[in-house]
């Protein structure tokens, strides 16, 4: 890990792997309309091995009894938001457009502590991700399953199905992984 951590922080080629999955979220999401589902399909898995790669730092600053504790924790709130998203008959769409509007202030917020540096808000942002993205979790979910319910009853061709559930899964691993990463920052205990 030395050529990714420098003694001065993180080195170019960190900045990059630390990067890069926002980058691959962006270009899958701009080019949703443009690229290919084989082209889409290759992007996903070329970002979840590069947040593999990057996911090495977290478990570095972490123990691993709180990484397995937040995971489990991730797990369940993923998995309850899942079931209750596709089970609901309530329609979640404006819910999602508030959760949308949440990750929008999380964003913002993040930028503006990059420069204040607070543990306090740090601490608020945490806790807003965890309560956003469990909520995001259901909206995707439904969303999905009326993406795959239109597909099935209008005979949407077999590319944008393809396309649309690469997305979805998209979605949905950056829900789970958000929720994680926030847990971890809340209740995880550093190395020594």
């Amino acid at each position: 890990m030395s050529y990714l951590v420098s003694e001065t922080g993180l080195s170019i080629l960190g900045w990059i792997v630390m990067l890069a999955p926002l980058g691959f979220v962006m270009l899958m999401s701009f080019g949703f309309n443009k690229l290919s589902a084989p082209a889409m399909t290759g992007l996903f898995l070329l970002y979840a091995a590069v947040n593999g790669i990057s996911f090495s730092f977290i478990l570095l600053t972490y123990t691993a009894g709180s990484v397995i504790g937040c995971f489990a924790a991730a797990a369940a709130m993923f998995g309850i938001m899942a079931v209750l998203g596709y089970t609901t008959n309530q329609d979640l769409t404006k819910f999602g457009r508030l959760m949308m509007m949440g990750l929008i202030g999380i964003i913002i917020a993040t930028v503006i502590n990059w420069f204040l540096g607070s543990e306090r808000m740090d601490y608020i942002i945490s806790i807003i991700g965890v309560a956003v993205f469990t909520g995001l979790t259901a909206y995707d979910v439904q969303k999905l399953k009326h993406i795959g319910m239109g597909i099935e009853q209008e005979g949407v061709p077999a590319v944008s199905a393809k396309k649309a559930a690469v997305f979805g899964a998209l979605s949905l691993y950056l829900d789970f992984i958000m929720i994680f990463i926030y847990l971890l920052r809340l209740f995880g205990g550093r190395r020594d």
